[in-house]
């Protein structure tokens, strides 16, 4: 080390010696020099902290159910940022991992509520682990050093392979068929695909713009993702229904995709569709006025035409019956009762008619001369056909004048309406009547229901109308 010898000076001359001019004071120190010297030895003993005092990690125990794969090493991570490492992996008594880590003194001590799970980086990386912290808040109580997290504190990682496990096998089958179908979407479309990877960035614009305008109002979102928890629980309570519609969907994307050509013709008829559509709407306004100012001319009117709905109600209440059965009329469920059958039945009548006709007028010209001979007691065989027992015969303006009655001899009516043998002689004798010469008009028959026979013209005739037969 070098050294450098003070410069000689006089001899100091002690104070009160002769010679001196005055009295000598004592030299005072500087109260910057001591503050200079006080902290320049605090950035020693700071100095020294750092380079002789240990690191200051502090060990935690994490029980998980299985290591994971978890190796000595391993990062331990809070948000992203590397806190500490594994340092030690123990199998406990119960078949559990019990996995050491050493924390950064920046974040010791830990709180109760610390989670920790054991994480991937990426699918990729299936053999790669890392354990995340979850802190709990610093209002609980501290966990010392070496404390211990028991398994209800800590959760294993997901794979993939468990993930799928879970799905039972006709999801299985669907989601591969999706991936399948996802494949064959692309399939020859990569300029399409580079084309659209163009119109990324203002996507994820807007959906940044998007997300902004979500957090911008934190109850609403909280109420969504609320309403969203309680959604995806009812969905996931009819799996099976959601799975049979994911089908359907599939078969129904496989049938419009059998369609290309009518659906591209229906996207190039959109365009036009949808100017069509623009040309309606742009002029629904000035429709919508015109119907405004119709209701407002029309209420003036209303009370009339309620008074006039009103008494229109019970005819059509009475109307109603009509109309349906005149509705059967025409159209009645089942075969051969309508005319809508009578119709459909005429042309095949028509056709039947047009050679049945011309056979019937042959037969009828030919029996001519055989019914000729018949014509004279037309009158007797319509009378005898109409009613039996009538008397029959011509007419006059007394009615008959021929009248003839069947006689059946073998009984006679007596009291309590009982039949009786009776001879011959009594029959033949019992009902007739003599002496009828007054009679009048359409009396030897029976009388009409409407009182026009026996006809008396207003009692002006000389007839009698209680001679009857």
């Amino acid at each position: 080390m070098a050294t450098t010898s003070p410069p000689n000076l006089p001899p100091a001359t002690p104070p009160g010696a002769p010679g001196s001019g005055s009295p000598v004071r004592a030299p005072r120190r500087s109260p910057l020099r001591a503050l200079a010297v006080g902290a320049l030895g605090l950035v020693i003993l700071i100095v020294a902290y750092l380079v002789f005092a240990p690191g200051g990690n502090s060990n935690y125990k994490l029980e998980f159910a299985e290591a994971d794969q978890l190796v000595r090493g391993d990062q331990v991570q809070v948000g992203g940022v590397p806190v500490g490492s594994v340092t030690d992996i123990e199998l406990t008594h119960d078949f559990k991992a019990l996995v050491t880590i050493s924390v950064k003194s920046s974040l010791v001590p830990l709180h109760q509520g610390t989670v920790a799970l054991v994480r991937t980086p990426s699918l990729t990386s299936v053999a790669n682990r890392y354990i995340e912290l979850t802190p709990g808040p610093n209002s609980n109580p501290e966990l010392p050093a070496g404390s211990r997290l028991p398994a209800s504190a800590t959760k294993e990682v997901t794979d993939l392979d468990q993930l799928f496990n879970t799905l039972d096998p006709k999801t299985r089958k669907g989601l591969q068929g999706f991936i399948q179908g996802s494949a064959e979407q692309y399939v020859g479309q990569g300029r399409n695909l580079n084309i659209s990877s163009e119109f990324f960035p203002p996507v994820l614009s807007s959906a940044t713009h998007f997300f902004k305008e979500l957090s911008a109002d934190q109850p609403i979102f909280t109420s969504f993702l609320v309403e969203g928890a309680k959604a995806v629980s009812t969905i996931a309570a009819h799996s099976e229904s959601v799975a049979d519609l994911t089908e359907n969907q599939n078969k129904t994307f496989q049938a419009i995709g059998s369609e290309q050509h009518q659906l591209a013709q229906a996207l190039k008829e959109l365009p036009g569709t949808l100017k069509q559509g623009n040309k309606t709407f742009s002029e629904l306004p000035a429709t919508f006025a015109a119907l405004g100012t119709f209701i407002k001319e029309s209420r003036p009117q209303t009370p009339a035409q309620t008074e006039l709905l009103e008494r229109l109600r019970p005819l059509l209440e009475t109307g109603t019956p009509t109309v349906h059965d005149f509705a059967e009329v025409f159209s009645k469920p089942g075969a051969n009762n309508d005319l809508t059958d009578l119709v459909r039945a005429l042309p095949g009548l028509a056709q039947r008619l047009t050679t049945a006709s011309p056979v019937t007028v042959t037969a009828l010209q030919e029996s001519v001369p055989i019914t000729a001979v018949l014509g004279p007691y037309s009158p007797d065989l319509a009378g005898t056909l109409r009613s039996f027992g009538a008397g029959a015969g011509y007419y006059d303006a007394d009615g008959h004048y021929v009248h003839l009655n069947p006689i059946f001899p073998s009984f006679t009516l007596g009291e309590k309406n009982t039949l009786h043998p009776a001879s011959s002689a009594e029959a033949a004798l019992a009902g007739l009547k003599s002496g009828q010469l007054r009679r009048c008009p359409g009396a030897a028959t029976q009388a009409a229901a409407d009182g026009s026979s026996p006809f008396t013209d207003g009692e002006l005739l000389d007839c009698d109308p209680t001679e009857l037969p």
